[in-house]
């Protein structure tokens, strides 16, 4: 078949590339069917073009799936079910080598069942056992537009049950009937003939159709050469381009198109719908195609790119290298470490790991990820401080002075710090010492530990392990771990640059324990002085010299320190401070430090002794000076803010009456306009207090406190005592020894005082949202049940402090500075404590034991003596 004039005209101009093709579409009006596709088949298979009969009365009729068959192309086709193996075969015998193919539906109505049934997704139906049959059950399973096509070819599979087949497609059918029971192998039906509906070639709307779909296949061959080849491979069976139904035709078989929309082209029997079907098929296509081709053009030139950079990298590193200018990468970075070794005093085992690492990285490509874990891991060995160590200054007085010039008053622990400067300047170096500062917040232990420091010319590093429950914090991680990095010491050595700093451990009451370890237990190797000497950190995994570092602790509490932490430490309590302590550390560090800080100098204004007592009294008055610190900064903040606001009023008023430079006085009736209303209101919760009622001191993590046991007369038959107020459980014992104690002082000492077989009793301990615990409160609460019984106030100004036995022997306390304090900030003029605590108060300064009257008692009877004035 030839083409006419005006489509060879349209081939030459619309599609450049196809000038090969003439030839092969020319030989395809004579080509033989078994020379269209290689496929393997026996002489007496093959097959010769035969007569098509108009009306077949029974055709095997096959379902296909994901897409259906066009007139006039080539298709290989499978028959895996060895029934309509068989029956193709017999059809070919008979000399009808004719069978009917219909695409299967994925969604089809069973009649049977009546119902819409989904059998499968279309991505999985060759999943399904109903959808693999190759017969076909109800009329409704496949479409009913189909091909009648031709077997060519044939050959039988592997196993011997199926055939290979080519078959040609001649003509579209429709799909009348079933003439086979439902149950039957080999499904056959009657089908009738379909014709296309005459056209003119020369009508306008077919003609720019056909040209549109010539450009298209034109511009999708230039750019894809898959489907150049695929467009030459169809043209082969079917000379497309004489005729615009095969054309419509081809443009179906050469897209990607969804079934339904390929089955729609093939049911489509008036040409120009057929056309402009398979155009809006191919305009789909030809929009992925130039996707796909600017995906690939941007990938290439990136890839072009890339590789230029490389190739001129390469050749600048060849060039450098031949003048001399520049090594290479890998080399001079070994050669910088190896000078950087060369300055260190490496130990032995240390010199070998860096010797065995350096050559590991020799042989390394510096692209692979195990040398950036290698070099990391050098640059971490040769940046430690190996044989640095910084000149200490072993002098007392100066670091006495440096102690003064940061602290006021302490004068125990600065002493205990001298003597601690005194030992090291005659042994020549302080080493194997771990002391540990014990006190409430705010007291100053964070900055002792810098002004030690600072005294002994160290460099200083601080971290703080509150909360810490990761040993690999302190020791770091191992190295086969992504992101793994040294523990904290190493990491001061490696900031700090020498091998004798001092080294801060905030908050070591506050350690946790957790399923990555115990960091408690992982310090006892750094602070023992036996072992740090040869301290190995996970990520390093070589000894590391601890021995030479001081280390200083901090703590709130001692008790939660755990015992063989303490073992290796030396313990210096920190109290908190009294009124006068307060008063200089404001006049001497806090109140100059805020005047700087505001940007007010000493004329602008004036903080009066006054001011600065009540401000304490009254805003102030936890153990340390952070509360006081702050309120100061607020009080100078407020003074620079009405300085401000007054100068800027003259400004705009340009009044000359108003003074700039007026002076701003703190006095306490103006205190409040700085800083509010007063957060105390009064020294203590009783001024008098009632019978039942006695003052109490304690000792906390925050410092020494003072408290009430209220005691009241519960209406009820039974006698009895009930307690509030969070006791803990050595509290809820006091309480039953102090009940028991004192029926027994009622009962020797007033025999006709029935009280306590007559009356249930509470006790309370005001600030129940606060848990409370301890022994020392025994000799308090037996005041308060005695002071109860007889209906009879203890004399005024009294607090306490003491435990009590069953027999009334009172038993030494702690923390006796701490409550000295206490007592006096709630307004409390004597204090009776334990006889025990006689040395302790002997060694109290001389202010804080001033304006104190203190006995000293070893049993209750006397305590009952001092409160109700019986001596």
């Amino acid at each position: 078949m030839l083409l006419t004039g005006l489509n060879k005209r349209c081939i030459h101009t619309t599609i450049p590339n196809f000038k090969g093709l003439f030839s092969r579409i020319r030989k395809a009006a004579t080509i033989s069917e078994s020379e269209v596709e290689d496929v393997p088949a026996e002489p007496s298979t093959g097959l010769s073009r035969l007569t098509i009969p108009q009306l077949l009365p029974e055709l095997i009729s096959i379902p296909v799936t994901k897409r259906p068959l066009f007139p006039s192309f080539y298709k290989s086709f499978s028959v895996k079910d060895q029934n309509v193996a068989d029956a193709i075969q017999k059809t070919i015998q008979k000399g009808q080598p004719y069978i009917g193919l219909f695409l299967r539906k994925t969604v089809f109505k069973d009649e049977n069942a009546k119902m819409e049934e989904v059998l499968r997704t279309r991505e999985n139906v060759e999943e399904n056992s109903a959808l693999k049959s190759e017969t076909i059950k109800t009329i409704n399973e496949v479409y009913r537009f189909g091909v009648l096509a031709q077997v060519v070819n044939v050959a039988k599979t592997e196993d011997a049950t199926g055939l290979h087949t080519i078959i040609y497609p001649r003509r579209r059918i429709r799909l009348c009937d079933l003439t086979t029971p439902v149950d039957a192998l080999v499904s056959k039906a009657r089908v009738e003939t379909l014709k296309d509906e005459k056209f003119d070639k020369e009508n306008g709307v077919v003609k720019a159709l056909t040209n549109e779909i010539y450009s298209g296949l034109s511009e999708i061959a230039r750019m894809n050469g898959f489907f150049r080849e695929h467009i030459a491979n169809l043209q082969l069976t079917a000379n497309v381009f004489d005729n615009p139904a095969q054309l419509a035709d081809f443009v179906a078989v050469l897209v990607s198109a969804e079934p339904e929309e390929l089955q729609e082209v093939l049911e489509s029997l008036v040409i120009e719908e057929r056309l402009r079907k398979a155009l809006v098929l191919l305009k789909k296509e030809l929009v992925n195609a130039r996707l796909q081709n600017s995906i690939s053009k941007d990938i290439e030139q990136r890839i072009n790119q890339r590789q230029r950079e490389y190739y001129l990298m390469e050749q600048m590193k060849s060039i450098k290298k031949e003048l001399g200018l520049e090594s290479d990468g890998k080399e001079k970075v070994i050669e910088n470490f190896k000078e950087k070794a060369k300055e260190l005093k490496m130990p032995e085992q240390a010199a070998k790991v860096f010797n065995e690492e350096i050559s590991k990285l020799n042989v390394l490509e510096p692209s692979g990820a195990e040398f950036n874990i290698t070099r990391s891991y050098i640059e971490w060995l040769v940046s430690l401080p190996w044989g640095k160590q910084k000149e200490e200054i072993l002098n007392v007085a100066k670091a006495g002075v440096i102690l003064d010039e940061d602290h006021y008053g302490l004068k125990d622990v600065k002493k205990r710090i001298l003597e601690f400067v005194a030992v090291g300047r005659l042994n020549q170096g302080v080493q194997g010492k771990i002391i540990c500062l014990v006190g409430p917040p705010g007291v100053g232990k964070t900055s002792i530990g810098r002004s030690i420091a600072r005294a002994l010319n160290r460099d200083f590093f601080r971290f703080s392990v509150g909360g810490l429950s990761d040993v690999a914090e302190l020791k770091g991680h191992r190295r086969t771990y992504v992101g793994a990095m040294p523990g904290k010491l190493i990491q001061a050595l490696k900031r700090v640059q020498s091998e004798n700093p001092l080294i801060l451990i905030d908050e070591v009451d506050k350690l946790g324990k957790g399923h990555q370890g115990d960091p408690a237990s992982a310090l006892l190797e750094v602070l023992d002085p036996e072992q740090n000497n040869s301290f190995v950190d996970h990520y390093l995994d070589v000894p590391v010299d601890l021995s030479k570092v001081l280390f200083v602790l901090t703590a709130n509490d001692q008790s939660l320190i755990p015992e063989p932490l303490q073992d290796r430490m030396e313990i210096i309590n920190l109290s908190g401070y009294v009124q006068e302590e307060k008063v200089e550390i404001a006049k001497q560090y806090l109140i100059p430090k805020a005047l700087k800080e505001s940007g007010l100098s000493k004329d602008e204004i004036e903080f009066s002794d006054s001011a600065l007592n009540d401000l304490i009294r009254w805003y102030c008055r936890e153990n340390g000076v952070r509360s006081l610190k702050k309120k100061i900064e607020q009080i100078f903040r407020r003074a620079a803010l009405k300085k401000v606001e007054n100068s800027e009023k003259i400004e705009n008023e340009k009044s000359e009456l108003l003074d700039e430079n007026v002076k701003t006085e703190i006095v306490p009736e103006n205190l409040k306009d700085f800083i509010g209303q007063p957060i105390y209101t009064s020294d203590r919760l009783y001024e008098t207090t009632p019978p039942g009622i006695v003052m109490g001191l304690a000792w906390t993590s925050n410092g020494g406190a003072a408290f009430f046991v209220e005691t009241l007369i519960d209406p009820s038959d039974k006698p009895q005592i009930q307690t509030t107020g969070q006791l803990g459980k050595v509290m809820e014992e006091s309480v039953e020894i102090a009940y028991s104690f004192a029926k027994s002082f009622i009962a020797s000492r007033f025999p006709e005082n029935d009280f306590f077989k007559k009356h249930a009793i509470h006790l309370h301990v005001p600030e129940g949202a606060m848990p409370k615990d301890g022994p020392s409160a025994g000799i308090t609460m037996t005041s308060a049940l005695v002071s109860l019984a007889l209906n009879q106030s203890i004399n005024q100004g009294i607090a306490m402090t003491g435990e009590i036995t069953l027999t009334g022997k009172v038993l030494a306390i702690g923390g006796l500075k701490e409550k000295t304090i206490a007592a006096k900030r709630a307004g409390a003029n004597t204090i009776i404590c334990p006889k025990a605590n006689l040395n302790a108060w002997s060694e109290l300064p001389d202010y804080i034991k001033k304006d104190v009257n203190i006995h000293f008692v070893d049993h209750f009877s006397q305590v009952y003596d001092i409160i109700f004035n019986k001596s």
